[in-house]
């Protein structure tokens, strides 16, 4: 049964090497489950829906990766999307979180759409290489930011807007024990660095009284598990459209077009899955699957889902096929019954993690031409104004608007496509009208 679904043979892999594979992605991805929920939580939605939320979504859409579109790759709530949602979206702008999901359903429909008609393919091949890096950047650094916020590193300052934290409060020397083990682990190329970084800083804070020790085993692990009840099916859909979703639907479609897109290409050409014309088979049924698991995040109550680079621990293992994906989604399942722990880990302890992504998605800058500068100021602009407007959408913005008039006035208007100047004027278009 498991060859004529999965193609084990064909793949060159056996069943073994797929579970492997499996828990190998399931051991470094499972920080998600942890930090998810935090960032959800500062929105407002309900600690313990919002695990069970991350954890239903994640399993439905892994599900569909793996025995849909046969790929070994994991699909979660993205980080810089749960941000985005979290503090752009509903503390930014000041809507409800479920007027949020409302707006992540519609843009799920709207990567269907996107999906089905080519035009997502059009949308990434019509934007410069220079803002799809950009934008991984920049995400990557207001991640960083709310991490080392979260941990009290950074702090508000009325006169320098910012500034370093005290050094002496146990919640922040903590986070900072915390972020040095979680560089060294992901130095030493240790399987699962974030999650036992993370494991490894909530014992020292419970050492150092920053967090309660738990006290009975049913503070780790119990057989009830948490409740969707407060989130499934609270999408307001008539409030998103109320309020006017032009711009969040806009900037959740850029974000998670170039995030996914550019993670399934990295992931599949690692696994040996994109042929010499750089094909990929099945490529339209992983896109599918991420437009389908977007609406399904929206229905269980968290942000927008996307495909993960972890994966590439499980791929670097073997993994071929989508059993390597299924084997993601029963642990996933499995971890549902841990979620008491899931509510011990504090702040301080998920603030490294946060950090250590944002230090992951820097790598990005490498592609970025320093020696033109009509590509290197439009990607300053898009890395800078993330982390200072606390704002994804903004950097975005910023980003592709500079990029057109500073390629159409300095006699590049070429190199300008016509997408580029569809998606600029709609950035302007939404600046005037706020």
């Amino acid at each position: 049964m498991l060859e004529r679904i999965f193609k084990l043979r064909a793949n060159d892999t056996t069943v073994r090497t797929e579970i492997l594979a499996g828990f190998t992605t399931f051991i470094t991805l499972a920080y998600i489950i942890f930090v998810n929920p935090a960032i959800l939580a500062d929105a407002g939605i309900p600690k313990e829906a919002a695990i069970a939320a991350t954890i239903y979504a994640t399993v439905v859409s892994t599900l569909l990766m793996g025995l849909w579109a046969n790929f070994p790759i994991a699909v979660a709530p993205g980080m810089g999307l749960n941000a985005f949602f979290t503090y752009t979206v509903v503390l930014g702008m000041g809507l409800s979180w479920q007027t949020a999901l409302g707006a992540v359903f519609i843009s799920g429909i709207v990567f269907l759409i996107l999906t089905v008609t080519k035009i997502r393919q059009y949308i990434i091949e019509g934007v410069p290489s220079v803002l799809r890096s950009s934008i991984g950047v920049g995400i990557g650094l207001f991640i960083a930011f709310i991490g080392l916020k979260n941990a009290g590193i950074v702090v508000a300052d009325e006169a320098t807007f910012v500034k370093m934290g005290d050094i002496t409060n146990p919640g922040v020397y903590v986070s900072l024990i915390g972020l040095v083990i979680a560089a060294i682990l992901m130095t030493r190329k240790i399987k699962g660095s974030i999650l036992i970084s993370i494991l490894i800083t909530t014992i020292l804070a419970m050492i150092t009284g920053v967090q309660k020790l738990p006290a009975s085993i049913g503070d780790i692990v119990s057989f009830n598990v948490p409740s969707l009840a407060p989130t499934f099916l609270q999408l307001d859909l008539a409030g998103a459209i109320h309020y006017g979703i032009f711009s969040i639907i806009f900037s959740f479609t850029i974000v998670e077009l170039f995030d996914n897109i550019g993670t399934l290409i990295g992931l599949t050409k690692k696994a040996g899955m994109m042929d010499q014309d750089g094909k990929i088979n099945n490529i339209d049924r992983a896109l599918t699957t991420d437009s389908i698991g977007t609406m399904t995040s929206a229905l269980f109550g968290t942000s927008t889902v996307t495909s993960y680079i972890e994966s590439a621990a499980g791929i670097a293992e073997g993994g071929r096929t989508g059993l390597t994906a299924v084997t993601v989604a029963v642990l996933f399942l499995i971890s549902l019954l841990f979620s008491p722990l899931i509510g011990l880990i504090p702040s301080v302890a998920t603030a490294p993690a946060l950090i250590i992504v944002g230090t992951l998605m820097l790598g990005e800058i490498a592609n970025v031409k320093f020696e033109d500068f009509t590509e290197i100021f439009p990607a300053f602009l898009t890395i800078i104004m993330m982390p200072l407007t606390y704002s994804i959408a903004t950097g975005l913005a910023f980003g592709f608007i500079s990029y057109t008039l500073i390629k159409l006035f300095t006699g590049k208007a070429k190199e300008v496509s016509i997408m580029m100047y569809i998606i600029s004027i709609a950035f302007l278009i939404n600046f005037v009208l706020r």
